[in-house]
């Protein structure tokens, strides 16, 4: 899975802060100067998350350097950054991506005057998943229910499934036990599964 190797090389050592963390911690200083080198060190790792999203969205006009430059210029009007590590940021930046698919679909949607969009697949290569066959825009619904009910539930359905972030990462951006982030998974995939019968 795309999303699952781009955050394979997102790991860091304990020892030392990578140079993405740093620049991270510099642009959360208030340092602009830090964006850019941010940006260009990042960039072949945000592109492909972005055409993850992308495989994940199904067919779509949108492309891969059209997501990424309209999810950086999105970054780029937030104040501040995630800074702890690049875990956290490219969970930040794919919920940033994932707002752009989702606006892009509900715009085209709106044009068409009814939304007359043929339904989307979004698999994360399980057997059992939940989002076949559903459309964007009902698993957008979906996923907000869930948001309102169980915010942190949410948040583990975005970084496991859109991210492509393994149970351990969650917890450690959650700061969350590993049994916890389980959990939550289990509950939400029911929620969901039941959202979406």
């Amino acid at each position: 899975m795309l999303a699952e190797s781009v955050m394979g090389e997102v790991s860091e050592t304990a020892e030392a802060p990578s140079e993405v963390t740093l620049l991270l911690q510099r642009t959360a200083a208030g340092d602009a100067s830090a964006r850019d080198p941010l940006y260009r060190v990042l960039y072949p790792m945000l592109m492909r998350l972005a055409r993850s999203h992308l495989a994940r969205a199904g067919t779509m006009s949108l492309d891969a350097p059209g997501l990424l430059h309209e999810a950086y210029l999105r970054l780029n009007e937030q104040t501040k950054l995630p800074d702890k590590n690049r875990r956290v940021f490219f969970a930040y930046a794919s919920r940033v991506m994932r707002s752009v698919v989702i606006d892009y679909v509900r715009e085209r949607g709106a044009r068409k005057r009814g939304g007359d969009l043929a339904p989307v697949t979004l698999s994360a290569n399980q057997p059992d998943s939940i989002f076949v066959d559903n459309s964007v825009g009902d698993v957008e619904r979906a996923l907000h229910a869930l948001e309102v009910v169980d915010e942190r539930a949410f948040r583990v359905v975005e970084m496991r499934y859109f991210a492509g972030l393994r149970e351990e990462d969650v917890a450690d951006v959650l700061e969350v036990s590993l049994p916890t982030v389980k959990r939550d998974w289990r509950k939400a995939r029911a929620f969901l599964y039941q959202q979406l019968r």
